[in-house]
């Protein structure tokens, strides 16, 4: 789909992007730490000390995905980065994988850390957890910040021929058991499409370890499955019309929108409706980036996110 090109100068309010230099970086992430949560676990990793900053993945990576964006940003605050569940390090439960249950063992864990004033950063899937956990829990937040994210229920018509072509099928019982699960498919087609400047064999290797054998798939055959298109499935839809309220109205949290280049989740229209119908959320085009973007401009998302902090005096 394609993406948003310039900035956008009406409805939403719109920040151009700027230069700000970063600092040094500072502490990396650490190796992974595990928290039990309900009748699992959940693997996340961690830098920098202060009021927290949790990064959520889409699918079908993991916290892997915020290494070169978190030490950026490790001097603002305890930058958390979990590994949802089923996926990355994280437990793998005898669950459906579906967003409320994805939902659920991360409320679990940032119940067990008893995280409070969280700015929130995150892509696809990352960024519909995030957007649901801030409506949820306003009074535990400070902002967020999303991309390639979810901004309204989809419809059929919104996907380019080979999307709706690919989705249809990752949709159909049989086929996309096939695809996913025997053939183990959609991981590569994912980083292939979706990693602009290529992905080095070593993070691609920490990307396809957590799935070793079709029972593993399970949680990245049904991310595609949880897609509200045509408000099917409806209580995923109802999910994002809710955090689509509670974004128009005056009191929401701040929330930003980075946007990359041409092509991509959110396309021109989509975020044109987003700058038409959610007020309070700020739009800031970014260079080229593909749907995995924290693999192709990690800077460019620090400096972003440091920039927004800094205009909010956090």
């Amino acid at each position: 789909m394609h993406r948003l090109l310039g900035c956008l100068v009406a409805g939403a309010l719109v920040a151009c992007h700027t230069s700000t230099p970063l600092p040094p970086q500072s502490t990396p992430m650490t190796t992974a730490q595990r928290l039990p949560v309900l009748d699992s676990f959940i693997s996340y990793r961690e830098a920098g000390t202060g009021a927290p900053i949790v990064f959520l993945h889409g699918n079908p990576t993991s916290s892997h995905v915020w290494r070169n964006v978190i030490p950026w940003l490790a001097d603002r605050g305890r930058c958390l980065a979990p590994d949802l569940i089923g996926m990355g390090s994280s437990g793998k439960p005898d669950i459906a994988y579906r967003f409320a249950d994805h939902a659920k063992y991360l409320d679990a864990w940032f119940a067990e850390l008893d995280l409070r004033d969280v700015v929130l950063v995150g892509y696809d899937w990352g960024g519909v957890l995030a957007l649901d956990w801030a409506r949820r829990h306003p009074e535990r937040v400070r902002g967020v910040v999303v991309f390639e994210t979810f901004l309204r229920p989809m419809h059929w018509s919104d996907w380019p021929p080979q999307g709706e072509q690919l989705f249809r099928a990752l949709r159909t019982p049989g086929a996309g058991e096939k695809l996913v699960l025997e053939e183990n498919a959609f991981l590569a087609r994912s980083f292939a499409n979706g990693v602009q400047r290529g992905l080095p064999e070593s993070d691609r290797a920490v990307y396809q370890a957590p799935y070793p054998d079709p029972a593993s798939r399970r949680p990245v055959l049904q991310w595609p499955r949880e897609i509200p298109i045509d408000g099917e499935p409806a209580d995923v839809a109802s999910v994002i019309e809710r955090y689509d309220a509670w974004l128009a109205q005056p009191s929401a949290k701040p929330a930003l929108l980075l946007t990359f280049g041409e092509t991509g989740l959110n396309a021109p229209h989509i975020v044109e409706w987003a700058r038409a119908n959610l007020r309070t959320l700020e739009v800031l085009p970014l260079g080229r980036a593909g749907h995995h973007a924290p693999e192709d401009a990690p800077e460019d998302i620090a400096r972003a996110v440091r920039s927004w902090m800094d205009r909010h005096a956090w």
